[in-house]
């Protein structure tokens, strides 16, 4: 794999192909023919890595049920909000949360199908096969310290940048 460094869980696959796609988009200064590749390799290593999940300490495991989430799900919405101007992307686990000035783009969110979550003050989104399994509601750290976060922040000249 040229882009792609054996990632070991559908979070990692995920990590990095939103650095890759931040850096190499032809929207934000990028070629063609280097995000065909990156998104080549992605669609491959999703396939062998959509029921494989990481937890904030680094452990893999494989869920029982099979997770119906395409490849292109994941790089659409990437490829939409690297353009929204004033937010804050995170990624945890394998979910996207969108915190920031986020009213300017509502009605953009809810096209995608993020969800507001009033408790967290925060737009979410996760595959539409997910159900919840406990009656407990956790804050945004608690879910940030048990299956880890990245974000993503924008410089003052409008590209991206991994923190």
């Amino acid at each position: 794999m040229k882009w792609f460094n054996n990632p070991n869980s559908l979070e990692e696959l995920k990590k990095r192909y939103k650095k890759l796609a931040l850096k190499h988009h032809p929207d934000i200064g990028g070629s063609n023919a280097a995000m065909q590749e990156i998104n080549a390799e992605y669609d491959q290593l999703f396939e062998k890595l959509k029921n494989v999940h990481q937890t904030a300490e680094g452990k893999t495991y494989t869920t029982e049920n099979e997770n119906t989430e395409t490849p292109n799900e994941f790089k659409d919405i990437i490829e939409k909000l690297i353009h929204f101007k004033g937010i804050k992307i995170e990624i945890c686990g394998s979910w996207i949360w969108v915190t920031g000035n986020t009213i300017n783009y509502r009605t953009q969110l809810k096209e995608m199908h993020f969800r507001w979550s009033k408790t967290k003050q925060a737009w979410y989104y996760h595959n539409s096969d997910y159900r919840k399994s406990t009656k407990r509601n956790f804050t945004l750290n608690e879910i940030r310290d048990l299956y880890g976060s990245q974000t993503v922040k924008q410089k003052p000249d409008l590209l991206l940048q991994i923190v």
